[in-house]
């Protein structure tokens, strides 16, 4: 099911705004501790999502002409596990944030970025298209890419710090919609929303109730890296 603009732009101010709330707290000593995503401190994932909301800037302050080539699921068929060039961008990103006088910089940067993009968002054309990274698609599913994409990390970030709040529901919403897509149904009822999203992106492995309940579609997982 395919995410409408109101529900996506939603999903944007809620991950976003949840991503501000977490990050605000943090002192340099949590901003070290490490994430979910290999080889990133909590200040290193926190930079890539600051890029993602630079890009959801320019891609929406400039629209594109149709027809979209991707929607919010197919968008991730070039994101899987071990992809070319992934290595590279985890060293750039970390080298990148490391350039900070401090890690607290970056959540600076984020806290005047995450606002406007979400502000961007509320004000973008619903029945338009943007191109961004080779791709270009209608407005509504590039807002839920970006809801994904910090709701994941959101989790990674959240990974060392018990006591963090959860992404919120509407932002919740618009990933499960997305991995429920890239699985094609079939999604057991017996895992959270936060557990669905750990072990759909690899971040936790399925166990052996896992897999008896998905049967063959099990040998999908990790649906997205």
């Amino acid at each position: 099911m395919r995410p409408t603009y109101e529900t996506a732009s939603a999903g944007v101010r809620g991950a976003y705004g949840g991503v501000t709330e977490f990050a605000t707290g943090l002192t340099d000593d949590d901003l070290m501790r490490p994430s979910r995503c290999r080889g990133w401190a909590v200040a290193d994932v926190l930079f890539h999502l600051l890029c993602d909301a630079q890009r959801a800037l320019v891609a929406l302050a400039t629209p594109a002409a149709g027809p979209p080539d991707v929607d919010h699921v197919s968008y991730w068929a070039s994101f899987q596990p071990g992809r070319p060039g992934a290595a590279g961008h985890a060293w750039w990103v970390r080298r990148s944030a490391a350039a900070f006088e401090r890690p607290s910089g970056i959540v600076g940067v984020w806290r005047e970025t995450a606002p406007a993009a979400a502000r961007a968002a509320a004000l973008a054309n619903p029945d338009g298209y943007v191109a961004t990274q080779g791709h270009v698609l209608a407005v509504p599913d590039f807002l839920a890419t970006l809801v994904t994409e910090a709701v994941v990390h959101h989790l990674d970030m959240a990974v060392d710090m018990p006591g963090a709040k959860p992404p919120s529901r509407e932002a919740l919403g618009v990933a499960l919609c997305t991995m429920d897509g890239l699985l094609d149904g079939g999604r057991p009822g017996l895992w959270t929303p936060e557990d669905y999203l750990l072990k759909a992106t690899g971040r936790v492995e399925l166990d052996e109730r896992d897999r008896a309940a998905l049967g063959d579609v099990a040998d999908r997982f990790p649906l997205l890296g």
